[in-house]
């Protein structure tokens, strides 16, 4: 039996990169898979490869960091599928490469808005259908606020927010049966490889940094991760930051 035959997921900026490896996983163990995509076009190519292969999925374009579009997701994962059981917060927008004085309040506001708000518009929509029995949420932080990378001061403090959110909700929500964990992941997006391109000799600094030698592929490495914390697997799981990096942090 799949690990997830019968679930409702729902996942963030699931049109590209870790989010639609993570939905094509999901759908791969039997999920039925909620597509949350401000880009419509990228949106419909993962429900396309979800359909393809057989799987059940719709997509709802979506601004995460508009309340009122995160609620009108989880609706419609309710009406489509009838619940949402596992939630992934994995949209994000960059501002990357700008030193800390250069950072504008645009800048904060952006990506703090499409990270720590939007993960917590999302949590705050699934919890009403998560009380009743249960559920797994993953949110998607990074090293670059574990680590404090230069030049990532606004997604820095994004995703450090995101953990602090996972912490809090995993003490208040265990009583409800609701696991909330985060993963850190090292992964060969198509953002990543944009990013290489422009910053050769940092993106080899990056990887010689990493034991196993590789960034992870966004299905075979970051999705089987999050397969596990969105399964019965990791039932006696929550509060956890999972570094999916092939070692990166290791003594971190």
């Amino acid at each position: 039996m799949s690990k997830l035959n019968g679930k409702v997921a729902l996942v963030t900026g699931a049109g590209r990169g870790i989010g639609r490896g993570i939905a094509l996983e999901f759908a791969r163990e039997g999920a039925s898979v909620v597509i949350a995509e401000i880009d419509p076009e990228g949106g419909q190519n993962t429900l396309r490869e979800i359909e393809k292969e057989g799987g059940r999925a719709i997509t709802v374009t979506t601004d995460v960091r508009s309340r009122e579009q995160v609620n009108r997701a989880v609706s419609a994962a309710v009406e489509a599928f009838g619940t949402v059981d596992i939630l992934v917060n994995n949209a994000q927008i960059q501002r990357q490469q700008l030193s800390f004085e250069e950072t504008s309040d645009d800048d904060m506001d952006v990506v703090l808005t499409s990270g720590i708000h939007a993960t917590f518009y999302f949590m705050q929509a699934c919890f009403p259908l998560m009380r009743a029995g249960g559920g797994k949420i993953i949110n998607v932080a990074s090293a670059a606020g574990l680590l404090g990378h230069p030049g990532w001061t606004s997604y820095a403090v994004a995703k450090e927010g995101i953990r602090a959110l996972t912490k809090v909700a995993a003490r208040e929500w265990g009583v409800h049966k609701i696991n909330v964990n985060a993963i850190c992941p090292a992964a060969e997006t198509p953002s990543f490889r944009l990013w290489r391109d422009n910053n050769p000799e940092l993106a080899k600094a990056m990887t010689d940094e990493i034991p196993l030698g590789h960034l992870g592929d966004p299905e075979a490495d970051i999705a089987r991760a999050v397969v596990f914390l969105a399964s019965g697997d990791s039932d006696f799981v929550t509060g956890v930051t999972m570094m999916v990096d092939g070692g990166q942090t290791i003594l971190h």
